[in-house]
């Protein structure tokens, strides 16, 4: 749903810009648009109840419990009750590591900058810079104004596509490999862009139209495998002790690279170009396959417990 609503900001901005682009600061309204939504979803969320497990950790069983029958059949909210109970109690129970303990455990260390690595490699391979700046680079590579942010509306579709087999396949195959696979299509692609951008003549008119169709192969690559996965793996791999920190810790982390990237990419690409700064891109894939290789480990099919044995037998 994520990756539909950046499709759908992609369409409604070539919508604008193609009917009343000449107006000035016609970027306003394309900002303005995205309130609507937000009002949207503040008032959606004014009726969403709270969660059944904060309500019996705050000791509001029967709160819960008319939670649960709005989703479930009674007989199923009553077995789904007990079940919260249960896990409450093991929360109650669980004695949260902090900083201290963490530093100080090899192994969660490990599995902290594990997390810390797919979050950051994932803003490294450059995706949200084709998700914010898409225009500027297919403009950059010889398409008009006009007709670069209607190209642009290709990417989203790339991302919608990626995404949707994505769903299909994830628990198909064992998430080590996917995410391997496609940070080898993404520095693949990579590649392409940046030979393409570097030495292909400007007189060529394909040119755009080669820059664009490699894009969007690595915004279907990244929507595909990289993208769903890493979430996935932050998910699955953190010992229910460590969970609140480490994720917390990694998604920072995440965000940290996606803004260091974010205002990296326009003074870059004006200072080398486009192709030599996909070819930075390229080496980070490098560097990023290296990693997951080498660190990240198989959660498919495994419970909590189970990663945390392997990463324990790993670090003592």
């Amino acid at each position: 749903m994520i990756v539909f609503g950046q499709f759908l900001a992609f369409v409604i901005n070539a919508v604008i810009h193609n009917y009343w682009g000449s107006i000035n600061g016609i970027w306003r309204v394309m900002l303005l648009v995205a309130v609507l939504p937000a009002f949207g979803l503040f008032f959606g969320m004014l009726r969403v109840p709270e969660s059944p497990r904060w309500l019996v950790a705050k000791g509001r069983d029967r709160e819960a419990h008319e939670v649960l029958k709005l989703i479930r059949s009674p007989k199923r909210a009553d077995a789904e009750l007990e079940e919260v109970r249960r896990l409450v109690e093991e929360d109650r129970r669980m004695v949260q590591m902090g900083w201290s303990a963490i530093l100080h455990t090899r192994w969660i260390r490990r599995v902290v900058l594990i997390g810390v690595g797919i979050g950051v490699f994932s803003q490294f391979s450059g995706i949200n810079v084709i998700m914010y700046y898409g225009t500027e680079l297919l403009k950059t590579s010889g398409f008009s104004a006009d007709s670069a942010i209607i190209a642009n509306t290709l990417n989203g579709v790339a991302s919608m596509i990626g995404v949707t087999l994505a769903v299909m396949i994830t628990n198909r195959f064992r998430r080590r490999v996917m995410i391997i696979l496609g940070f080898c299509l993404t520095t693949f692609f990579h590649v392409l862009v940046g030979l393409s951008a570097q030495f292909v003549p400007d007189e060529f008119a394909g040119k755009p139209y080669l820059i664009l169709a490699f894009v969007a192969l690595f915004v279907f690559s990244m929507q595909a495998f990289i993208g769903p996965l890493s979430w996935l793996l932050l998910s699955e791999m953190f010992p229910l002790r460590t969970r609140s920190f480490a994720m917390g810790f990694s998604v920072f982390m995440l965000w940290l690279a996606n803004g260091l990237v974010t205002l990296g990419f326009l003074p870059v690409v004006t200072a080398i170009g486009v192709g030599p700064t996909f070819g930075i891109f390229a080496l980070l894939g490098v560097i990023a396959i290296w990693f997951m290789v080498r660190h990240v480990p198989e959660t498919s099919g495994k419970t909590l417990e189970a990663v945390e044995e392997e990463f324990r037998a790993q670090g003592e």
